[in-house]
């Protein structure tokens, strides 16, 4: 398999690109349309926005299914769906398998296609980073039926979270959530929940700043998902559609230890200094320095828990000095201290 070279901010070294994740959506007859689309235009904009950056696309999407031409849930046929393939767990090419939903109130699982694809799940094995789960809405209960959320939490529709726990009492099913990862499994809750699980994930492989284009570029909101503490810098006040200040966020996001002042960030937008916080303040609700301050006490805190000294972490995040950035944490009210979260870090 070729690979690209890419540069790392730190060292400045090529590294081989990862290999091109697998995506594979699974169609029954009658599947819901935007459980599968949604996400798949996600995929399909992310490998776009990494191409604008100069970078490969790190997504190749399949559609693979008991029948060649299943009717979707709006009548429209489809063709050339793949037959459903023998996978294995492989670090080298990593897979995501995306069970998705039907109409109705309940997900029905004694069709011959549906046991058809149960058969097929049965046999797989799920691997953390290598062979993963993603299910849409009434996924999850297919793929409670096939036995692979066994012990596992997960979510779904909130219409079918009793047939759920059904399916498989051994699930701890959670209500109320846009979506839920355990493992090697990620469930959500429905329709387009999809596209908010899709988004989380681009966010995990491709960073954050690439997961923010692609929302821009669907006009979708950029929820944060459901395990995360804290809604992370790189991820909030991106919920508008100015694109001068989405200019800026980038640009401030792909390098923070610039020294970004009001100045430098009004030529990126190409605006005055005082229109610049004016259009942060109306449409991100922060102003410029401080969201540069997020950012970089976000980049600061990961090398950090990576194992950087404090030294290393504020040089990497574009703080003047560790007493600088000891100050700026201090200020932020950030639980702790900096040298704490390095020795919780390397526990």
């Amino acid at each position: 398999m070729t690979t690209h070279p890419i540069t790392t901010p730190t060292t400045g070294q090529a590294l081989p690109q990862p290999p091109a994740i697998r995506v594979l959506f699974v169609l029954l007859p009658h599947s819901l349309t935007l459980d599968w689309a949604g996400p798949a235009e996600v995929l399909r904009s992310a490998n776009s926005v990494l191409r604008g950056m100069g970078q490969p696309p790190r997504f190749e999407l399949g559609f693979v299914g008991p029948l060649a031409e299943p009717v979707t849930s709006v009548g429209v046929c489809l063709s050339g769906v793949l037959p459903l393939p023998r996978l294995l767990a492989d670090a080298a090419r990593p897979t995501w398998v995306v069970l998705v939903g039907e109409p109705g109130e309940r997900m029905h699982t004694d069709t011959p296609a549906a046991q058809d694809a149960l058969h097929w799940l049965r046999g797989l094995r799920l691997v953390a980073g290598q062979l993963e789960l993603l299910t849409v809405c009434a996924g999850a209960v297919l793929a409670a039926h096939a036995g692979l959320l066994t012990g596992r939490e997960a979510t779904t529709h909130h219409h079918h979270l009793d047939e759920l726990r059904q399916a498989d009492p051994t699930c701890r099913v959670l209500a109320n959530r846009v979506c839920v990862t355990d493992g090697p499994v990620c469930s959500s809750a429905g329709v387009t929940t999809g596209i908010d699980l899709m988004l989380h994930r681009v966010s995990g492989v491709c960073g954050p700043v690439v997961a923010a284009r692609v929302a821009q570029a669907l006009v979708v909101a950029l929820r944060r998902g459901p395990n995360d503490p804290e809604l992370s810098p790189f991820l909030s006040h991106r919920n508008h559609m100015q694109p001068a200040v989405h200019r800026v966020q980038d640009a401030v996001s792909q390098s923070p230890q610039a020294d970004w002042t009001v100045q430098r960030m009004a030529e990126v937008a190409c605006t005055s200094p005082r229109h610049l916080a004016r259009l942060f303040g109306q449409h991100a609700g922060v102003a410029p320095l401080a969201y540069v301050q997020g950012i970089r006490l976000d980049v600061a805190e990961a090398a950090l828990r990576s194992g950087r000294n404090v030294g290393q972490a504020a040089e990497l995040a574009g703080f003047a000095s560790d007493l600088q950035l000891r100050r700026t944490w201090k200020l932020a009210a950030k639980p702790g201290t900096p040298r704490d979260v390095r020795a919780a870090g390397g526990a």
